[in-house]
């Protein structure tokens, strides 16, 4: 047994510094996730190309963030604070002129992106999932330039899937230009990828663990070394203009209650119900994607269509962070609360279905965090006992991890978003894994998934 088992660890990748084994001569490899590097050999080459694309990728955080400010700032005069409450200082034929010029801007420069460069791709969920994890540099520059200036503009859609096509598109053209293999350019998109969205987040633990779970499939240790490390890397980048703080820093404190434990059980349930319905409405509009020439008429009505909503509700506007942070606060009314949680998927997913570029991230995660405070404002009158705040983190956690079918990635980011939430670990994880059961039980789908193209396309 001892002979073969040090045979085994004689052809593990890497090799062990120490060949003799322990004195019960049993195998480090019999730990599952150590065995080896698998396909991509995690080499000297391979790290320094992480390292360099791992820079890279917290660089174009920064300016794909400097980009998003200007837009606000030109839009809604934004220099911080409330995003909403800017736009909501502005008239309503300004907030209704800026998302049309928004939807104007959008249709032109992503109907000329798809009509000159359709030879090259963008979607760093394709392909890495079925693809040879290589990323158009042109092409995949330009749509995340568009869609943070259309995000700035009050484009309702997410900001970081912009930093996380960037991520792959780094890694991409590095692996190509320093002769990694097809695998290891498979792992350090995917490190790279999620490391964007850290570094704009400033989540490096959330982003290696999306790594993982998301984009790769995979804990085994190589993996998780790597990811750890890109998003490390990524985030103290992004330091140099981001900053080091988290996006929601200033929640009250919270604990784990009986009541909390109660609305975790039911919650679970009806958001993992909601989720899968806002997945279904992502996947079919998706699949339905204005393009063409269509897209230079429908896109800017669309828009259009977002800043007449926004007279009544500027809090819909861009990617959600302000309304999840007033949920998370407790400040907002059920009136409202209730109508957020209806206009934000469907306002998200009317802006994809128009032909716009961008993330569902943080809109998702915001309409949990609504619909958490919502759900829990009514549970206060039946059984009493934890702030609101409590409440919309359980929401926010359940609905992004069961939206993306990542329970371990979800709850570990609104943890980081927020800095809270370990004290109501119990039912946020009572709530997540409830949530994404249902969902895979009832679909399967998760918000990358169901956008993924045509396969003939």
């Amino acid at each position: 047994m001892s002979n073969r088992d040090g045979d085994s660890e004689r052809q593990r990748i890497p090799q062990p510094v120490i060949k003799h084994r322990i004195a019960s001569g049993r195998g480090a490899m019999e730990q599952p996730n150590v065995t080896h590097d698998g396909d991509a050999a995690l080499t000297t080459r391979f790290w320094i190309v992480l390292v360099m694309a791992s820079v890279l990728t917290g660089l174009m955080g920064d300016a794909l963030m400097a980009i998003l400010k200007f837009a606000e700032r030109l839009a809604f005069n934004y220099h911080g604070g409330d995003y909403a409450a800017a736009a909501a200082a502005t008239s309503p034929l300004h907030r209704v002129v800026v998302l049309t010029l928004a939807g104007i801007i959008g249709a032109v420069c992503w109907f000329g992106i798809r009509k000159w460069l359709k030879h090259q791709k963008s979607e760093i969920d394709d392909v890495l999932w079925r693809g040879d994890a290589r990323l158009g540099v042109m092409r995949s520059s330009l749509t995340s330039i568009v869609s943070e200036i259309v995000i700035g503009m009050g484009g309702s859609i997410g900001r970081e899937a912009a930093p996380k096509l960037m991520g792959g598109v780094a890694a991409s053209w590095l692996s190509d230009h320093l002769a990694m293999t097809d695998a290891q350019r498979r792992l350090l998109v995917a490190c790279a990828g999620g490391a964007g969205l850290a570094c704009v987040y400033n989540v490096p633990i959330g982003g290696a663990i999306f790594t993982a779970e998301v984009l790769y499939g995979s804990f085994a240790l190589p993996t998780a070394l790597a990811a750890l490390a890109s998003s490390a890397i990524a985030t103290l980048t992004a330091w140099l203009l981001l900053p080091s703080t988290p996006v929601y820093g200033d929640l009250p404190t919270v604990h784990t209650t009986p009541t909390t434990v109660g609305f975790a059980l039911v919650a679970g349930v009806l958001i993992g119900g909601l989720a899968a319905l806002f997945i279904r409405i992502v996947g079919w509009v998706s699949a339905h994607r204005i393009g063409g020439p269509k897209m230079l008429l429908l896109m800017p009505a669309t828009f259009a269509i977002v800043g007449v909503i926004g007279i009544w509700f500027p809090q819909i506007f861009g990617n959600g962070k302000d309304m999840a942070h007033d949920a998370f606060l407790g400040t907002s009314s059920i009136g409202l609360l209730l109508a957020l949680s209806i206009l934000k998927p469907l306002v998200t997913a009317g802006t994809l279905g128009s032909g716009a570029a961008g993330g569902v991230f943080t809109p998702f995660l915001a309409t949990g965090a609504v619909t958490g405070a919502l759900f829990g404002t009514v549970w206060l009158h039946l059984w009493g006992g934890a702030p609101v705040t409590a409440f919309a983190l359980i929401g926010a956690s359940a609905m992004i991890g069961a939206a993306m079918q990542a329970p371990m990635a979800g709850m570990v980011l609104v943890m980081e978003l927020t800095h809270s939430g370990l004290n109501v670990a119990i039912p946020m994880v009572l709530a997540t894994v409830i949530a994404t059961a249902l969902v895979r039980w009832v679909d399967g789908y998760s918000i990358y998934s169901a956008r993924l193209p045509q396969l003939n396309e």
